[in-house]
């Protein structure tokens, strides 16, 4: 097997041809986010049904496996779209758009479809909550094709930097490999669920991923620079750590790359802990302007009012009332038992702070339960 690479116009015509044909399609994607400060789309990948008398729509790309996984029935057609051609991507998401969509794990696919082509899929297959749906604990693509076709994939790529033109061939293997056997693996995924009467299941629980990938997440500002070990920060520290954060993101900005390029989290700790105390750490790698940039940020932290000091966040709860506890105990126990006969994983079935909200307030449960879910943990549906 060999992928296409969709580079012009003419070559996406084809592609969007043959999407029209089909009524699913598979997708991954790669984007750039270990390597710049504004994440992009930078290969969409898609694998289409065989249509048979419409004609390729790309040249192909030669991978390591191209001539492994012969089959005697028409193999998917594969396809590296690539978003960085300067491609009207308009006709792609159009195409796109009434087709149920294949995936593995959608929430941050969605997202970054939504994000890079403005698109929102109608219906989703995704491959991990079947999987789950199934009792699989091991839910990895790499093993899931391991487990039903006893294929073991090239590992590499991963941290790779996507936005790389002309593409590798190693990373275009590593690329079409996450979208190459999600039809056929669905295929046999919907046959067990099928079998073990969950079909329904997993179209509530597509659903709600749909939905949950469709929500904006709000930015608190006086959160984001509270990073792992902040909370043993205090005072003056705290206030030099917030300072220092805020000047890490706009040289990231600046130079376009991810914070951790400029300064790793557990150094920015290090330093506000370090200024505080009347130390003076030091980069040797900042050029002359970032580390005159980064002193002057030291210094706003160090000069801050003590009113202005940042305050510790206790993230405090309501006591829960004995009839609370007793609901929750009495909805685990449920839980628990429905998980042990199905063989499924308790937390997916319903996690901790689901049943905790549901017993506290029932009427939270449609929103935090699908219908499966609630029925059986003994709510109504």
């Amino acid at each position: 097997m060999t992928a296409s690479f969709i580079a012009d116009a003419a070559q996406l015509a084809r592609l969007t041809q043959q999407i029209t044909a089909a009524d699913r399609v598979a997708i991954d994607m790669e984007a750039d986010s270990l390597h710049c400060y504004r994440e992009k789309l930078c290969l969409l990948q898609i694998s289409v049904p065989a249509v048979a008398g419409i004609d390729d729509a790309g040249p192909d790309v030669e991978t390591a496996s191209s001539s492994r996984d012969q089959r005697s029935r028409p193999q998917p057609r594969d396809f590296i779209v690539d978003p960085l051609a300067g491609l009207d991507l308009e006709p792609l998401r159009a195409a796109l758009e009434p087709r149920e969509i294949v995936l593995h794990g959608a929430d941050y696919d969605l997202r970054m479809l939504r994000r890079g082509l403005g698109f929102t899929a109608d219906k989703i297959f995704d491959t991990l909550i079947a999987a789950r749906l199934l009792g699989i604990r091991e839910f990895g693509l790499a093993v899931l094709l391991k487990r039903y076709f006893g294929l073991e994939l090239p590992k590499g790529s991963q941290k790779a930097n996507w936005a790389k033109r002309p593409l590798p061939a190693r990373m275009a293997e590593y690329a079409i490999n996450d979208v190459r056997y999600l039809l056929p693996l669905s295929e046999k995924l919907q046959a067990e669920l099928d079998r073990h009467q969950r079909g329904d299941w997993l179209l509530q629980s597509c659903q709600r991923a749909i939905e949950q990938a469709s929500m904006s997440r709000a930015r608190d500002e006086d959160e984001l620079w509270r990073i792992p070990g902040s909370g043993s920060l205090r005072g003056r520290a705290a206030a030099v750590l917030r300072a220092l954060w805020q000047w890490r993101d706009r040289e990231a900005q600046r130079a376009d790359r991810p914070p951790f390029h400029i300064l790793r989290n557990e150094h920015l700790l290090e330093a506000a802990t370090t200024l505080a105390s009347g130390g003076l750490p030091d980069y040797k790698y900042f050029s002359p302007r970032r580390r005159q940039a980064f002193w002057e940020a030291a210094r706003r932290g160090l000069d801050e009012p003590e009113s202005n000091w940042p305050v510790l966040l206790l993230r405090r709860g309501v006591r829960p009332s004995p009839d609370t506890l007793k609901r929750t105990d009495e909805l685990r126990r449920r839980r628990d038992k429905a998980a042990e006969q199905l063989g499924l994983e308790p937390s997916f079935i319903a996690p901790r702070s689901a049943l905790e909200a549901v017993a506290a307030n029932s009427a939270r449960a449609a929103s935090l339960l699908v219908a499966w879910q609630r029925e059986l943990v003994g709510l109504s549906a």
